[in-house]
């Protein structure tokens, strides 16, 4: 019995002494505090702020209410909260004793000056594609450009094993693989710039792209739409849902103004991004467009213009007629259709500033989550946008009101079939803080 027990000790002892081995191994070193920030010109430093406005870096590393790029946003994950870093040059709480190469490993490896590994919240999968001169910029509009804050986000907030950041290179090894796609053969020369911008910067796939187990996106299903931050990012690839396919021209529209009169206005995570584009090069938008909407399938122009009729039709066939639909106070109607004649339908018809509903994209997600928050809370327009919002109905509706008018206008503006799920949503939704 005893000589069992020495026995199993002694297993125990090597395997962890292996586990500790193959930590030490993994691990990364510090790189010293430094500074290489001090000689960028006016031309860099102009080159940095539009690449991290490409980014999108302000739409993650500003919290609610802070100041910029001081970080302390929340973002949840199936593993836990993790709270964005201060990317300001504050010297203690921000990365101003960061030099171009430990900015530059935690941009391409995911691994930060002290060595620690950054959970890829932090989409460093994509920004391992920047070069060294767009990395060289954007360092210098952080260091130069940006106001240092003291700002000290929260702890993370992740279970175990999640919270051990060893085990992340593991996933590094397993997934980091920083290759740009090969434009095909007589592709539009925009198509590889934006693809650069999309797969890189953009990381637009990091939003738009379902996720595997370990947090991964699943290439297989790339662009196919998925969950972040609470809101239903849409399908970008051939399943996209838009009532009228995107084309460059639309989606155009729809990144700098945050609204396209085809497909409605910017929301959620997506409205930041809208916003912070909006000051950006054409020719990087147009170019960001071109591979996108590549990505949905090529169509000929007559069948964007089919397309274009069906949906319109629909449009013409579900118009809101107060003559016609508009019921009589004391009449027995569908609950969510008195809600929608006393609180919607005067904003949402034909003509209006909203894009008519029948050409909505929320109304056609395989889920009601966007829709039931975007009546919850109400839909703060992108700069571009400033004279089209909604209102938040979030306090003013009841549960039970809130379930009916979003299956109503499921069933009245689309032809699909019903969400399963908008009682558990709205249910959800209205415990949202």
């Amino acid at each position: 019995m005893r000589r069992a027990v020495a026995f199993l000790f002694i297993l125990v002892v090597v395997a962890l002494a292996g586990v500790a081995g193959a930590m030490f191994a993994i691990t990364k070193p510090e790189i010293a505090a430094s500074s290489d920030a001090a000689n960028f010109g006016r031309k860099t430093l102009a080159r940095g702020e539009t690449l991290a406005a490409l980014g999108g870096c302000g739409s993650c590393h500003t919290r609610d209410g802070g100041q910029p790029y001081a970080g302390g946003r929340a973002m949840e994950t199936p593993f836990g909260v993790i709270y964005s870093s201060n990317i300001t040059p504050h010297k203690e709480n921000g990365i101003g004793a960061w030099s171009l190469a430990a900015f530059t490993r935690a941009m391409r490896e995911g691994v930060s000056r002290s060595g620690a590994y950054l959970y890829p919240a932090f989409p460093y999968d994509h920004f391992s594609r920047v070069n060294d001169e767009d990395m060289e910029a954007i360092y210098a509009y952080f260091m130069q450009a940006v106001q240092p804050r003291p700002d000290k986000p929260p702890a993370n907030a992740m279970a175990f094993p999640f919270n051990i950041r060893q085990g992340l290179a593991v996933w590094n090894a397993l997934f980091l693989d920083p290759k740009t796609p090969t434009p095909p053969a007589g592709t539009d020369p925009d198509w590889a710039r934006g693809a650069y911008i999309a797969e890189g910067l953009g990381h637009c796939g990091a939003c738009h792209s379902p996720r595997n187990l370990l947090g991964a996106v699943d290439q297989s299903r790339a662009y196919a739409g998925a969950f972040v931050n609470g809101w239903y990012a849409p399908a970008l690839d051939k399943s996209a849902p838009a009532p009228i396919p995107w084309t460059q021209k639309a989606l155009v529209n729809y990144l700098m103004d945050g609204w396209d009169k085809h497909h409605g206005l910017a929301a959620g995570s997506m409205a930041p991004v809208s916003s912070a584009l909006r000051d950006q090069p054409e020719d990087d938008v147009f170019a960001l467009a071109a591979y996108i909407v590549s990505l949905t399938g090529q169509r000929s122009a007559q069948d964007q213009a089919a397309a274009e009729a069906k949906a319109l039709a629909l449009v013409d066939r579900t118009e809101w007629d107060a003559a016609r639909d508009n019921a009589p106070p004391d009449a027995k109607v569908d609950a969510g259709q008195r809600l929608f004649q006393n609180r919607c339908a005067e904003c949402h018809k034909k003509g209006g500033k909203p894009a008519p509903l029948a050409l909505n994209t929320a109304l056609n997600l395989p889920d009601p989550t966007n829709v039931v928050r975007a009546t919850l809370e109400g839909i703060k327009p992108p700069r571009g946008a400033l004279d089209r919002s909604m209102p938040a109905f979030g306090h003013q509706i009841s549960q039970a009101e809130t379930v009916a008018v979003v299956n109503f206008m499921r069933a009245r503006f689309t032809e699909r079939g019903p969400w399963s799920n908008v009682e558990d949503v709205v249910r959800r939704e209205r415990q949202r803080k």
